[in-house]
Formats: structure tokens, C-alpha cells, sequence
């Protein structure tokens, strides 16, 4: 038997009660860390971004009391790449409400945004970017993506006449302009998606004027919307239609723009409010809307969420408009309507308490995400303390052998007299001894470090 289970049981019980402690906090803490390095899904723990799989994120969603960072959806399915050639509005599409998005943020999102970060530039930013500069990028934008459309619905405010015609021949967009004689009326289909793009009519442009139809072949908004009323309404009860709009229910239109953003947006609260509760109004305004899903869900915060967020609830959208799915990655191309592939559907139940909390965690896609225990700090620590407690333990030593022989400093010679060896010999078998428990408790926190596989996380996070 070691020397030191034979001498020194305090000093290896209290070494073994911290591998105790040591083994089952790993558990805790690589449990949920068990992939790493890019090979982590949706809703699976994470330190870093770079434990997650390409278009997804690590953060955490506080106000639902999910403080444990998991990999969480940052980028949508483009419906058109898995059922292509339907009518433009049976597709449901992602748009963000005044752009309340991590403007700092490099696009990872799947589907394309050009928007105006109006809520989040100061206002010189804003003066420093007039119209026509957002212009010419949407014209660049079409120019390098030959198959995209662009959607766009202005509120209305400039009185110069053809001002805006003008403004949009001038950034070169002319030649995608939809025109008004084709758009469908009376509740008609659009024409498909491949249709569109044929023809390059790949740029919708809607006003809130009513007499710029007429005046300068700007589609009047609300002759081809419908649209629930925004603010707080929009996001919890019924899913009334706004006032310029006719009612959700009445066929009048084949566009629908369903708004989900409270009138005060709070970014603590987004990731709670883009979750469980969104998907629960989606169903609210699918009814109200007489089985109408809509054609853009327009958020505050799109990266925010509790998992699979505003990305997972717009595949089940289309998954039930395009094949009749749980989500749209279960469609197949040219199948009967209904027959659906067996996809796992990630999903996260929704939160029970209805009171957002503070947000504390971030949305970050290069470093860590949070505060959590880093598993190689968590080896140092316990190395430091098994080295104190073995160090104290030779501090005691030394009290006990100065107890018995004051006169001695443990580095007699035979000169001294037989005492003052004994005293060398207690010293120099007491520190093998802590020697030998220290490198014994160092070989077993090595060896559980690599089964709970905490390794996996020694790489530097870039």
C-alpha cells in the first residue's frame, strides 16, 4: 500500500473529496458540452460560437430563464431552393420591422437584407446616406443575383412629383420594376416566382399614397395587403387588421403582411417574445386571416431567440403552404402534396412565465457567449487547490515536528545527536509522501479531465 494512504488519511480524504467534487461538477458541466468544435445543433449546449454548426449562434435567452448558452438558428431556409415554380405569394417570407438587428453584425442569415438601419444610426449616419445610395445597392444586389426579388413597401412621404420615380430610374432599377397593369387583382394568384424572374420583374415597390398609382405606376399598398395592426395588438390577443387595410378574412388580396413587434421594443425580451409566443400568434392571425398564411412576418430582433426562433416558425410556415409539412425541409420536389420526408424537427417548449426577465447574454458568432465555467479554468483551479491542500498538509508536518523538537530547524547532522536525524528523517518522509499524493491526485484529475471530455475545449476560441 502507498506510504501515504498509511500515514496520512486526512491529507488523501480530503484530496479524494475533492476529486469527488471534481467528478461530478464535470458532469454538470461537460454534459451539456458534449460536442464541440462545429458539430453542435440546434438547442445543444455551448461555450463558444465555434462549438456550433455553420448558421447557427451560441447565446443564452435570459428573460425565459434559459441562462445556459445554446446553439440557437441565425439563418433561414430560402423556400424556392426546395419547391420551386409556385405563385410569389405562397411562399412566407422573413422581413424585420425598421431593420432591429445586430447592425455590427456581419449578414449570416440565409435569406438577403437590404435594409435602413433608421432605429440604430445616429442622425448624422442617416444624413450622410440619402435614397439613393440604398438604391443603387438594391441595384447591385439584383444585378449579382440574377433569380432574387426585392420587395419594397414605402411610407409615403415625398410630396415632389415623380420624386420617387425619378429616384429609382436614376439608381438604375427601372428595369426590374414590376408593373402595375400585371400585378393580379381581386384576390388572384401571383404569377410564379420562375415567371417573374424570366421576365426580370424581380422588384415589387408598394406606397402608402394612394394617388401615386395613378400619377407614377407605384402600386397603391393596401389595394394588393392585407395587414394586422402593429404594436402591442399585433403581438398578443386577437390579430385585428390595421385600419388602412381591409379585413384579414376578406379575399380581397393574395399579400399578407403580418406584424409581430410590441409598440416599445425591449431587445431583453426578444428572444423570449420570437419563440413560443410568436408561434402562438402565427396560429391567431392564420385563423383570423380565414386560413391565410402570410406572405411576409415582419420581427424586431430576428437573431433573437430561445432556439429555433422567427427561422424554425417560418419552415413550418411554408412547410404547411408549399407540401403539407411539419417544415419545409421535409418537402420534396415533385411529390404528391403531403408526402414528407422524415426530418427531426428541433423544438423547444414554450416558456410557462409570462414576465421577461433582463437580459444579460449576448449574440456573438467569434467569441465566447457567456460567463459559464471554461472547462480548461476549471482544471487549473482544482490543480491549485490540490497543491494548497498538500501544502498545507506539510505545513502541519512542520508544526508537529517543531512541537517535538524546538530546538531543531528538521536540518540536524549526527553532530546534533540521534533527535535531530529522527527529525530529518520525519522530514524527508513526510514530503515524499505529499510528493507521492500529489502527483497521484494530479494523474486522476488528468485522466477524469479526458473522460468528461473536457479537452475538447483546450483549443484557443478565435
Amino acid at each position: 500500500m502507498l506510504p501515504c494512504l498509511v500515514d496520512h488519511r486526512s491529507l488523501c480524504n480530503t484530496l479524494l473529496l475533492l476529486l469527488f467534487f471534481f467528478f461530478f461538477f464535470s458532469v454538470l458541466v461537460t454534459s451539456s458540452s458534449a460536442c464541440s468544435s462545429g458539430t453542435c445543433q440546434v438547442l445543444d449546449a455551448c461555450t463558444a460560437a465555434v462549438d456550433c454548426s455553420p448558421g447557427l449562434y451560441c447565446g443564452n435567452c435570459p428573460s425565459s430563464g434559459a441562462t445556459q448558452p445554446i446553439c440557437t438558428r441565425a439563418q433561414a431556409i430560402i423556400p424556392t431552393t426546395i419547391i420551386n415554380g409556385l405563385p410569389f405569394n405562397k411562399y412566407t417570407w422573413l422581413v424585420t420591422h425598421n431593420s432591429f438587428s445586430n447592425v455590427n453584425a456581419a449578414p449570416v442569415a440565409g435569406a438577403q437584407r437590404l435594409t435602413f438601419y433608421n432605429q440604430e444610426d445616429t442622425v448624422t449616419n442617416q444624413l450622410n446616406q440619402p435614397a439613393i445610395n440604398v438604391l443603387k445597392e438594391v441595384e447591385a444586389f439584383l444585378s449579382a443575383n440574377p433569380t432574387e426579388i426585392v420587395t419594397i413597401i414605402i411610407e409615403d412621404y415625398v410630396h415632389t412629383t415623380k420624386g420617387l420615380t425619378n429616384l429609382f430610374a436614376m439608381a438604375g432599377l427601372d428595369k426590374y420594376w414590376y408593373p402595375v397593369s400585371k400585378m393580379p387583382k381581386k384576390g388572384k394568384d401571383w404569377p410564379t416566382v420562375t415567371e417573374m424572374v424570366q421576365e426580370n420583374h424581380r422588384l415589387l415597390v408598394f406606397t402608402s399614397d394612394s394617388s401615386k398609382e395613378a400619377k407614377e405606376g407605384i402600386a397603391y399598398q393596401w389595394k394588393y395587403f392585407l395587414e394586422n395592426e402593429s404594436g402591442d395588438p399585433g403581438v398578443k390577443g386577437a390579430c385585428p387588421n390595421r385600419k388602412e387595410s381591409k379585413a384579414l378574412d376578406s379575399k380581397s388580396a393574395t399579400l399578407f403582411l403580418q406584424n409581430y413587434f410590441p409598440t416599445y421594443p425591449v431587445e431583453a425580451d426578444a428572444c423570449k417574445e420570437n419563440s413560443g409566443p410568436l408561434a402562438a400568434m402565427v396560429g391567431t392571425c392564420y385563423k383570423a386571416a380565414g386560413n391565410l398564411m402570410p406572405t411576409f412576418l415582419a420581427v424586431n430582433f430576428y437573431m433573437r431567440s430561445d432556439g429555433g426562433g422567427v427561422f424554425d416558425i417560418i419552415d413550418r410556415m411554408n412547410g404547411l403552404t408549399l407540401c403539407g409539412c411539419n417544415t419545409v425541409t421535409a418537402c420534396q420536389a415533385g411529390a404528391p402534396f403531403g408526402s414528407c420526408k422524415n426530418v427531426a424537427v428541433p423544438s423547444r417548449s414554450p416558456p410557462t412565465t409570462t414576465n421577461a426577465g433582463s437580459f444579460t447574454g449576448s449574440v456573438q458568432f467569434t467569441r465566447s457567449a457567456s460567463t459559464v465555467n471554461s472547462p480548461n479554468r476549471l482544471f487549473l483551479f482544482l490543480l491549485r487547490a490540490e497543491v494548497r491542500i498538500c501544502a498545507a498538509h506539510a505545513y502541519e508536518v512542520d508544526k508537529l515536528v517543531t512541537k517535538k523538537d524546538p530546538e531543531s530547524t528538521g536540518l540536524g547532522t549526527d553532530s546534533v545527536g540521534n533527535q535531530s536525524v529522527a527529525v530529518k528523517e520525519i522530514h524527508g518522509t513526510s514530503y515524499v509522501k505529499v510528493l507521492v499524493c500529489l502527483i497521484i491526485g494530479f494523474l486522476l484529475i488528468c485522466i477524469l479531465t479526458f473522460l468528461m471530455g473536457v479537452v475538447s475545449h483546450f483549443s484557443p476560441i478565435t
